[in-house]
């Protein structure tokens, strides 16, 4: 029955909080979007019932068309104004920016931010951990180091989105053959659910 009991739970708890997840989006999205909708649009009041997963897609549909403005001429006029605006007050310039620079760097297509799994000691020689290829140092700090350094980042379990950033040398850093998801559920699961087993291919990781 022991046995039973807990495969019951090691199935319903995955869905349950997936579940629970995708509700709190979509009521979130709801309630961010829905209210912003004119009253002779409200398909609540349309319809006479509320119909969840709207704002979901208001939102996407939103993204699409601020995506399709931005990549003209003129959309990029409008984003460099709003900007030029946002520049001019002192905590918002600081906060703007440096959000900016995350997501410029995780969500640019020709970087390298988290684009490889490695395999780094840390926080000690002879204690071996993952972490996440980011890129590589800048020009003041490659000049101090002398070169050949790659920066890393290294995130706590069970919690991914915290942890430690590094310069270490390329020397050091070994590439794993194992994609940046499967490193990911490796890590939030605390080493319980393993990668797949491939050939082993550990290779020192090269500068480009």
């Amino acid at each position: 029955m022991k046995r039973y009991f807990i495969t019951g739970l090691l199935i319903w708890i995955p869905l349950s909080v997936t579940f629970a997840v995708l509700a709190w989006i979509v009521s979130t999205l709801d309630g961010w979007i829905m209210p912003w909708l004119p009253e002779s649009l409200d398909p609540t009041k349309l319809l006479g019932f509320h119909i969840p997963g709207l704002g979901v897609l208001l939102f996407a549909f939103i993204l699409f068309a601020t995506g399709v403005i931005g990549a003209n001429v003129l959309g990029q006029r409008v984003v460099r104004f709003w900007e030029s605006l946002l520049a001019r007050i002192p905590v918002v310039k600081s906060l703007y920016n440096s959000i900016k620079q995350v997501s410029d760097t995780l969500f640019s297509d020709n970087g390298k931010a988290f684009s490889k799994a490695l395999l780094v000691q840390y926080p000690r020689e002879g204690i071996w951990t993952i972490a996440f290829l980011t890129g590589t140092p800048g020009d003041d700090i490659a000049q101090r180091l002398g070169g050949g350094y790659v920066s890393v980042y290294v995130p706590t379990t069970p919690n991914p989105t915290s942890g430690f950033f590094l310069m270490l040398p390329s020397k050091d850093v070994i590439e794993l053959d194992m994609s940046v998801d499967e490193a990911l559920k490796y890590i939030i699961s605390m080493g319980v659910v393993a990668p797949p087993s491939r050939t082993p291919e550990t290779s020192i990781l090269l500068l480009d």
